[in-house]
């Protein structure tokens, strides 16, 4: 016991931090000095005595000075070594100073290599033609899938294109008395998909087996231009101002109802979470609802009513680092972005974007946000989150960029606008591979229940 105490003790003595004993340690020689203290062994004190007496006659009396006299003493001065006009003696160098931080400890802090600046393109890497694609600011008729699927609607029909191998499919074909299609959204298993109607009616498909599922029916009395899924609910906002929650595993699928907008829902965002609800209609007013209220008996009342946006609000995001932060996007005669704390409705910040704010989307990968834009520029505009610097300006479209639809990874975003093409763009980066989490050294005894 004792000598492994002493060995313990020993051993954290030496281990000491060399940091400490750099500091603590002092030479204790003649050349550790102050170079501001005289060095007498370095002095001539005969010279520095006829220095500070007899050497200063000659100049208070320069009459007795004559010519051959000041010669003959610049010689001799010169012979004896008396130019000096130094009269204390000083250490030349001063000593050299103790490191604080050892250069083992600095040079591997000098050698941490700073993060590259991202590139990010200003040209799209595709674009493809998207004709009879409805200009039309109020729906959402571009959609991206967990497949790796993106979905379009052109008029009256919905396009299927392949990121993976670029094969393009056609899945249905709405008529002119139904018609157009006036909204899409991918399920989040990437294989059904949610088609709203020109005539008030939502479609299900199965795009692997290219079937459709069911229609429903009777819950909006016109169009619907917004759609969102929560799991198996499927949300969805009218022209009517209604929102509509869908069990679309029961036979009656209305589960919940929420009144709250006088106009149209062109916008609907559900949280991460699923536990909160954003919706932005063209009433210029943003709710948030929240689903613990939610019952189906009788309408449910929101939690926030938002009315700073001074026109319609479609462009919603819900960021993907602060689960209570929501960005929301005004249209022409607003212009601005808006940040929400959804917990407590208040407004975060707000920015001027200059031009009609059509969609947004965050970054997954970094704390930045992309939005897209109408007059003048049609452009997609990178924003450092929260100093709302602009990173980037990517322009191409000719029309307003309605439309916008991230990837699976995160990386790269899908553009629609009204000059009929669709973009796309790396603009966010390839995210960075995660490095595997170390192995956590098993407990002892961990595969036992008990200790007897």
């Amino acid at each position: 016991m004792d000598a492994g105490s002493y060995s313990a003790s020993s051993n954290k003595k030496q281990s000491r931090c060399p940091l400490q004993e750099q500091l603590l340690q002092r030479k204790n020689s003649r050349d550790n000095l102050d170079r501001f203290i005289p060095n007498r062994s370095a002095m001539d004190f005969d010279y520095a005595h006829y220095m500070l007496t007899e050497a200063r006659k000659g100049k208070e009396n320069p009459a007795v000075n004559s010519p051959s006299r000041e010669a003959y003493r610049k010689q001799l001065a010169e012979t004896f070594n008396m130019n000096r006009t130094r009269i204390l003696a000083f250490k030349n160098k001063p000593p050299t100073p103790v490191e604080a931080i050892p250069n083992e400890f600095s040079s591997v802090q000098q050698t941490i290599p700073a993060k590259p600046r991202r590139y990010i393109p200003q040209t799209s890497e595709r674009t493809l033609d998207a004709p009879d694609i409805m200009d039309d600011y109020y729906l959402n008729l571009l959609d991206w899938g967990s497949s790796n699927v993106l979905s379009i609607a052109l008029g009256g029909t919905v396009y299927l294109w392949d990121a993976s191998d670029g094969a393009t499919s056609e899945l249905v074909t709405i008529d002119e008395e139904n018609g157009p299609v006036t909204s899409v959204k991918w399920a989040p298993d990437g294989r059904h998909i949610a088609v709203g109607l020109n005539n008030s009616e939502v479609q299900l498909w199965d795009t692997t087996a290219n079937r459709l599922l069911r229609t429903l029916k009777g819950g909006h009395r016109s169009r619907v231009g917004a759609l969102d899924w929560n799991n198996h609910i499927l949300t969805t906002g009218g022209m009517d101002g209604q929102i509509i929650n869908n069990d679309v595993r029961i036979r009656n699928p209305i589960v919940d109802t929420y009144q709250g907008h006088h106009q149209e829902v062109c916008g609907l965002k559900w949280s991460a979470s699923g536990q909160q609800l954003a919706s932005g209609g063209n009433d210029n007013l943003l709710h948030i609802w929240d689903q613990s209220t939610a019952s189906s008996n009788s309408t449910t009342q929101w939690l926030h009513r938002l009315e700073d946006h001074t026109a319609a609000v479609k462009a919603l995001a819900w960021c993907p680092f602060q689960g209570n932060l929501l960005a929301s996007g005004g249209g022409g005669s607003d212009r601005c972005i808006k940040f929400w704390n959804t917990h407590t409705g208040a407004c975060l910040n707000s920015i001027d974007t200059g031009s009609q704010v059509c969609s947004l989307l965050w970054n997954k990968n970094e704390r930045e946000l992309l939005s897209s834009h109408g007059f003048t520029q049609n452009q997609l505009t990178l924003w450092r989150y929260p100093s709302m610097v602009k990173v980037a300006e990517l322009t191409g479209h000719t029309s307003r960029v309605l439309f916008m639809a991230q990837s699976p990874d995160g990386c790269t975003v899908a553009s629609a606008a009204g000059d009929e093409t669709l973009r796309f763009w790396n603009v966010f980066g390839t995210p960075e591979v995660a490095k595997p989490a170390p192995k956590a050294n098993p407990e002892p005894f961990a595969h036992l229940n008990r200790i007897r």
